[in-house]
Order: structure tokens, then C-alpha cells, then sequence
């Protein structure tokens, strides 16, 4: 087996991850807020009992946005060879994709809202058998990685 990829995505991804992994947690904590509200004043449990789902959802919040994307960041990695685009991600179980560029097709980079706040882009290069990214690069990163697989995957095709 190869050695994994040696590039790694902008250490600014954990700051963008723990940001949005709180906005989505958001409707959650309303959730368990509303829940522990119900149980208080309709079933008339203990205070102790009613806090259980908002303890509970800042606990899950807390690993989702404050511990998951360090580990998620320090397992994310790629690397552009002459053949393939090698791509690693995951946490526990860790996906390892090899993507040869001759089945690519074209290439594209997408900044959302918060990727352009922190100066981030994703490149995302189609084949037939679907879309794979390399999420959170630096702009400029990005438009390298994103001329380099083009130029590698043209050079494929007229061979």
C-alpha cells in the first residue's frame, strides 16, 4: 500500500468546522430546551430530570464542534500524483480513495458564505461515477490544486 497522502487541508477547516458545526447544532438545543420545558411544567418531573436533554445535546455539542474536528482535520489529507488524486478522511473508520485521472472529467472550486469569511475554497473534480472534494483550501491553494488536476487529467486524455 502506498504512503498516505502528504498534503493537508488548511488548519483554518477547524475553526470553520467548530463554527458550523454549532449553528447546526442550534435547532437541537432548541429541541432539548423545548423538551426539558415539557417534562418541567406537563409532567412535573424534578428540575434535575428536565435539564437530562439540554445537558445531554451541549454534551453531544461539545464533541461535535469542539473535539470532532481537530481529529477530523488531523486525518484529512491528499495528494495530486501523475496518475491518481489520493484522497484519506475519517476518524474512526479511516476511507482512503485513489481517483485516477484519466476518469476525470472536469474540475470546479465552490466557496460557500464561510468559506469565503475565512478565505477557504473546496475543489470538487467529477468522474462518471460521481463528485469527490478536497474541502478547505486556501483560495489560492484551491486554484492551484484545481488548474493542477486539470492540466494532469488533459494530459492523461491525450496520451
Amino acid at each position: 500500500m502506498k504512503a498516505e497522502p502528504a498534503e493537508r487541508l488548511d488548519p483554518k477547516a477547524k475553526t470553520l468546522w467548530r463554527i458550523s458545526g454549532s449553528l447546526g447544532f442550534l435547532p437541537v438545543l432548541a429541541g432539548a430546551g423545548f423538551a426539558g420545558w415539557i417534562l418541567l411544567r406537563v409532567v412535573e418531573v424534578s428540575l434535575l430530570i428536565a435539564a437530562l436533554p439540554l445537558v445531554a445535546a451541549v454534551a453531544l455539542m461539545v464533541l461535535v464542534a469542539g473535539i470532532l474536528p481537530a481529529l477530523r482535520w488531523r486525518r484529512w489529507r491528499y495528494e495530486i500524483r501523475a496518475e491518481e488524486v489520493d484522497l484519506q478522511r475519517g476518524i474512526i473508520w479511516v476511507n482512503r480513495t485513489l481517483v485516477p485521472l484519466a476518469r476525470i472529467q472536469h474540475v470546479d472550486t465552490q466557496r460557500g458564505p464561510l468559506q469565503r469569511r475565512f478565505g477557504l475554497a473546496t475543489v470538487i473534480f467529477y468522474t462518471a461515477a460521481g463528485p469527490n472534494h478536497i474541502p478547505e483550501l486556501s483560495a489560492p491553494v484551491a486554484a492551484e490544486v484545481r488548474d493542477r488536476i486539470s492540466e494532469l487529467a488533459r494530459e492523461r486524455d491525450e496520451l
